[in-house]
């Protein structure tokens, strides 16, 4: 899977999931608020993210990671690690 596959699918099950417009999830666009989440929601997005791509994630994963690019970076960081 490249990268642009990984940003369609990760944008895909996001706008899914939290039941936005795909079209607001821009790369420098914040993750956090652009989905309206809390640290409950992270939970989510982790069991999410892990079971669309089989990586597994901590949370330690995710200092640091405040938009989408970075995000990505991440998934497709552990894909290829």
């Amino acid at each position: 899977m490249n990268g642009n596959e990984i940003i369609e699918k990760i944008n895909t099950v996001l706008a899914d999931e939290f039941e936005i417009d795909a079209a607001t999830i821009t790369p420098d666009a914040p993750l956090m608020e652009t989905l309206d989440m809390d640290s409950l929601d992270l939970v989510d997005v982790v069991v999410l993210v892990e079971q669309s791509f089989g990586i597994t994630l901590r949370g330690e994963d995710f200092v640091g990671i405040t938009t989408f690019r970075e995000f990505y970076g991440l998934i497709e960081g552990k894909m290829n690690g």
